[in-house]
């Protein structure tokens, strides 16, 4: 007997990628400016712009390197996953489609897995969003300002997937804006052309002026891919949003196809900007952060605050659409029967509240245990989803390799985008995360101890998948 659903059965569109879904399930209620800047700006968290100092003291100018190695890791898992998504556009992504060609078991413990990760996100982005606002207005509590965010995003995810989508188009299209003017109004400064700085031009110098292009070792790039490789996640939501967009197809091939420059400009072109701008080994990289440093050093006014509000803004839209993905997740896994049946039902507005509510109330209660227990509770939820990110990324390769097969079979029309060179790229790209993961073990310190609760954790979920799936199996032959 087969029990899994069927892409119908979760509400999705991929009978006509333009039609609007069922009345029971998700509204296409993007617009396709929605979608383009949601993929545009989910690859930009405020991870770029808090800690890429760190970074950079630990690699010099060869952090470049190490942004290069892991931006080609996601363009290539952004390839894989786009193949998948526009031939069958879906709520749960990943997740449905390892469902559907690795097993039940695999779909319940990467949605879980990754649900679990944006919930705990949402307390990190709160909380680092109500420090700033305290900075701001310190008569209102750091708490209640992590409890006024999560209160009116909440409610912005409540109205409607409309609602998201233009709060989004904003915050991600002020990142977008502030990013390039960045790197346009450094490079004229880096050639001396630009009027009025204070900066001496030195063009490409201090990309070697330094202790040369590697000062710390050729060994110090995979340090910083350690230390990169988790300010890239997030770029796999615009495949989740499809499936309420007005033409989900157009829109994940869209994205698709523009991942390379977007990383390219937002990644490497900024932080190559700082490392031209400032000798690498400058201390107030690290003191100021990267940007401001880069920013204090033309001579712009108020370097510290107009960075402050951007890093706000990066906060807000990565709590906003942590909030959307997670509850979207919890929407698909209940509607192929891995999670409450309650998670998959939406209001007349196609709305699934259930969802949203109880990813929100786990968000609170992680930032709860942000507040109480900041060094044992809340320390072991950051570390045990730490290294999600790339068990996800792993999932959507093997996933690709089995799903290339499933498309071709049944609607080989569909295959509009191509994973390049496939196999070979996609096992290359398997082994490059396979990589990263050993190295993390081997590197010892929270890396290791990242790697290692993450990996207890999922072995906890797939353990329940697995009782699960040999249950429905035993009802199933009674």
């Amino acid at each position: 007997m087969n029990t899994q659903p069927t892409l119908a059965e979760e509400g999705d569109t991929t009978g006509d990628p333009g039609a609007a879904p069922s009345s029971d399930g998700l509204k296409a209620g993007l617009k396709n400016r929605h979608l383009s800047m949601i993929a545009i700006g989910g690859v930009i968290g405020a991870g770029l712009f808090v800690g890429s100092g760190a970074g950079i003291a630990a690699a010099g100018p060869a952090i470049l390197l190490s942004y290069a190695l892991v931006g080609a890791m996601v363009v290539f898992v952004m390839r894989m996953l786009g193949e998948m998504a526009a031939a069958r556009p879906s709520s749960g992504s990943f997740s449905a489609y390892a469902d559907q060609a690795l097993g039940r078991w695999a779909g319940f413990t990467i949605g879980w897995l990754y649900w679990f990760f944006w919930v705990v996100v949402l307390a990190v982005e709160a909380t680092a969003g109500a420090v700033i606002l305290e900075g701001w207005v310190p008569a209102v509590p750091q708490w209640a300002w992590a409890l006024i965010v999560m209160v009116v995003l909440t409610a912005t995810n409540l109205a409607s997937v409309a609602s998201y989508g233009e709060f989004e188009f904003w915050f991600a299209g002020i990142k977008v804006v502030a990013i390039g003017a960045f790197v346009a109004i450094g490079l004229l400064a880096v050639f001396g052309v630009l009027p009025g700085s204070d900066n001496p031009g030195a063009g490409f110098a201090h990309l070697t002026d330094a202790g040369g292009f590697m000062p710390k070792g050729a060994g110090a790039i995979l340090t910083g891919v350690l230390m990169v490789v988790f300010s890239f996640m997030g770029s796999e939501i615009v495949t989740l949003a499809a499936g309420e967009s007005e033409d989900p197809q157009r829109a994940v091939t869209k994205a698709t196809n523009s991942v390379i420059w977007r990383i390219g400009v937002f990644y490497l072109g900024s932080i190559f900007v700082v490392l031209t701008l400032l000798p690498w080994n400058d201390p107030s990289i690290v003191e100021k952060g990267s940007y401001v440093a880069a920013l204090d050093s033309i001579g712009i006014p108020a370097a510290g605050q107009i960075m402050n509000v951007i890093v706000l803004t990066a906060v807000l839209s990565c709590l906003n659409s942590g909030l959307y993905t997670a509850s979207r997740m919890a929407f698909s896994l209940g509607r192929r029967g891995d999670a409450p049946k309650g998670f998959a039902k939406v209001d007349k507005r196609g709305v699934p509240k259930a969802a949203i509510l109880s990813s929100v109330v786990f968000g609170f209660v992680a930032v709860f245990f942000n507040y109480q227990w900041p060094d044992t509770v809340f320390a072991f939820l950051l570390n045990a989803s730490g290294a999600v990110a790339l068990f996800v990324w792993l999932v959507i390769c093997v996933t690709q390799l089995r799903m290339r097969g499933i498309i071709l079979r049944e609607s080989p029309e569909k295959l509009v985008v191509r994973m390049w060179l496939f196999p070979y790229l996609t096992w290359a790209t398997i082994g490059m995360i396979v990589f990263v993961l050993g190295y993390m073990l081997y590197d010892g310190g929270s890396a290791r101890e990242q790697v290692v609760l993450s990996l207890l954790v999922a072995a906890l979920v797939l353990a329940v998948a697995l009782v699960r799936e040999r249950t429905r199996k035993t009802a199933a032959r009674d």
